[in-house]
C-alpha cells in the first residue's frame, strides 16, 4: 500500500472553525466505511488520564520508541512523553478526544471511501488511499513534530491526483497552503 499525500487548506486558532471545515469536506465525500484515527503526543499525566479514559484501548509507546511499552503493561505515566494512537474509531469520539488532549499536539484523521469526481480538473471519483481529512491540533504537521498554538486542516489525495487538493479546497472556499506532502500513514 502507498501513503496518501496531504495538503493544508486551513490554519486557524479557532478549533470550531477547523471542525466546521472538516464537516464541510466530509459533506462532499462518500462516507461509506467511515473510520476515525487518533494520534497524540502526551506530556502530562492529566492529559494521559483523560485521553486513556476516552480511548482505553489506544496503543502507546514512549516517545522515540515505536515498539515497546504498550505491549508490556508498563505504566505510561512513568515514561512521559508518550505517543498514543487509536485506529478505526467512531466520529462520536472526536470531540471528547479533542477535549481530553488539552494543549498537547494531536491529529484526528477521517478515513472514508472516496472523494467526489472533480470534472473541472479531469478527475473521476477518488479513493483507495487518497480519501482522508486530517485535523492537526496544536501542530502544524502530520507527524506532530512542529508544535503550534493553532490548528491545521489537511486534505489527502493520491499523488497522481494532486490537482484534487486545490479543487477540494476551492469547494469549501479556501486556498491550499504550502506544498503537497507525503502522509506518515
Amino acid at each position: 500500500m502507498s501513503n496518501s499525500f496531504a495538503q493544508a487548506i486551513l490554519r486557524t486558532a479557532d478549533l470550531s472553525e477547523g471542525l466546521r471545515t472538516v464537516e464541510r469536506l466530509l459533506g462532499m465525500a462518500d462516507l461509506g466505511g467511515l473510520e476515525v484515527d487518533f494520534d497524540v503526543r502526551i506530556s502530562s499525566t492529566r492529559s494521559l488520564a483523560a485521553v486513556r479514559a476516552v480511548l482505553p484501548d489506544a496503543e502507546w509507546w514512549a516517545e522515540g520508541v515505536r515498539s515497546g511499552p504498550s505491549e508490556q503493561e508498563d505504566d505510561p505515566s512513568a515514561l512521559l512523553p508518550v505517543r498514543l494512537r487509536h485506529w478505526a474509531g467512531t466520529p462520536e469520539t472526536v470531540r471528547p478526544f479533542l477535549h481530553a488532549v488539552g494543549g498537547d499536539p494531536a491529529t484526528v484523521r477521517w478515513d472514508f471511501n472516496a472523494w467526489p469526481e472533480a470534472p473541472e480538473v479531469g478527475l473521476g471519483v477518488g479513493g483507495a488511499r487518497g480519501a482522508f481529512v486530517t485535523l492537526c491540533v496544536h501542530a502544524r504537521d502530520l507527524d506532530l513534530e512542529e508544535p503550534a498554538a493553532d490548528h491545521t486542516v489537511f486534505v489527502h489525495v493520491k499523488q497522481v491526483e494532486a490537482e484534487r487538493a486545490p479543487w477540494l479546497a476551492a469547494q469549501v472556499g479556501l486556498p491550499v497552503i504550502g506544498d503537497l506532502v507525503m502522509a506518515p500513514y
